[in-house]
């Protein structure tokens, strides 16, 4: 009887200490979920602007990997979650709110399409889910007036990229501009700029035309500003519609000097338009040269691109994001262990004169709109793009 007594006793010891293991395994392993940080993003890695896409996750993810190589913040490892919207407004709806639902989504960082941020304004996905959504790579107006706590903009806007480019223009006596604009919030928003800036100088645009977006069917609009015979053509467009502007304004013999917004790559511009017709577009840039390591936070990108990316060639878009990583990484750090979306928002309004290595952003409880940086690149007969 006395062995049945220990036995039993043994037994029960043994569940204990099994109970004990298997709660102190379930509690290591929520710590090591814990230890990191999730951001999330939703990019076009498919339809007409991936490969700017690409970049966007590309600029982010060679800072974060290089923060994460350092031992993370407060002990905690950045993972980049990237969902692909393939530029469409209702798919970046969805994935946004599929982020959202995630608790450990601490913030949002680099989406694209001012469409597309646009109506998760209107559909107050961002309000909902009380996070911060960092670096767009859109210069949208309607993303920055009226006022909201949400977006963080590290880029000038696209009223200020047109102010910049007519008055270039002007000053070189060129009085009559026409916009070639893709047929949405974000063409429409740049070609508002243009209005807005010609109108402060008591002039008007002599033409303006829209294409369809998510295509690249230009031919219309091509034929409507031809007709109007301009000095200067500023373009609203992304890649693929831009190229097939140039390529087909200038085979009817077009000679206008023709400008696209920031939101173009211009070796894509090149390859797809073709060098003949693509030397000598000038581009309006929201963000240092990174061609040229002439300022820390560039000599660090580019170090940073060659080690994680190795390959990859140096693009506005991916250093433009890297910028975007920069400003979300030290507000995570400011955050403080276990950040929450709350304390990150108030964190990124702490962001005043911050010094991303050459490059000054601002931020306050009523401001949003980090630098207002614009200046024009030019592609050369290389296919290079010159300051």
């Amino acid at each position: 009887m006395t062995c049945n007594l220990i036995r039993r006793a043994f037994g029960t010891l043994r569940a204990t200490f099994a109970l004990a293991l298997s709660l102190f395994l379930a509690l290591t392993h929520i710590q090591a979920t814990a230890a990191e940080i999730v951001i999330g993003q939703v990019a076009p890695l498919t339809g007409v602007l991936a490969s700017t896409g690409e970049q966007m996750v590309l600029g982010g993810k060679i800072y974060f990997e290089s923060i994460n190589a350092q031992g993370g913040i407060n002990g905690a490892a950045i993972r980049q979650v990237v969902l692909d919207d393939g530029y469409e407004v209702d798919k970046t709806v969805a994935r946004t709110r599929e982020l959202l639902a995630k608790p450990e989504v601490v913030a949002l960082f680099g989406f694209a399409g001012t469409a597309n941020i646009t109506q998760l304004l209107k559909d107050g996905v961002l309000a909902a889910g009380g996070a911060a959504l960092v670096a767009p790579y859109s210069g949208g107006e309607s993303l920055r007036s009226p006022f909201n706590p949400w977006i963080f903009h590290v880029r000038a806007g696209y009223a200020d990229e047109a102010e910049h480019m007519v008055q270039q223009l002007t000053t070189l006596s060129m009085n009559r501009i026409a916009v070639m604009y893709q047929d949405d919030g974000f063409g429409k928003s740049g070609l508002e700029g243009v209005e807005s800036a010609l109108e402060r100088r008591k002039l008007k645009v002599v033409a303006a035309a829209g294409y369809p977006r998510n295509t690249d069917d230009v031919a219309e609009a091509v034929k409507t500003i031809a007709a109007a015979k301009p000095q200067a053509v500023i373009m609203i467009a992304i890649n693929k519609p831009a190229a097939a502007f140039i390529k087909q304004y200038r085979e009817t013999g077009g000679a206008a000097q023709l400008y696209n917004i920031s939101v173009v790559n211009p070796a894509e511009i090149v390859r797809l338009a073709g060098l003949e017709f693509a030397h000598g577009l000038g581009i309006s840039q929201v963000v240092p040269y990174p061609y040229q390591a002439k300022l820390p936070v560039v000599r660090e990108y580019q170090q940073l691109l060659k080690k994680y990316a190795p390959g990859a060639e140096v693009n506005y878009t991916s250093f433009e994001e890297f910028l975007g990583a920069k400003v979300l990484v030290e507000a995570l750090r400011r955050a403080g262990p276990a950040p929450t979306r709350e304390r990150v928002v108030k964190a990124l309004e702490s962001l005043q004169k911050f010094d991303l290595g050459g490059l000054v952003v601002n931020y306050s409880p009523t401001n949003r709109i980090g630098s207002r940086t614009v200046e024009v690149t030019v592609i050369g007969s290389s296919g290079r793009l010159m300051k």
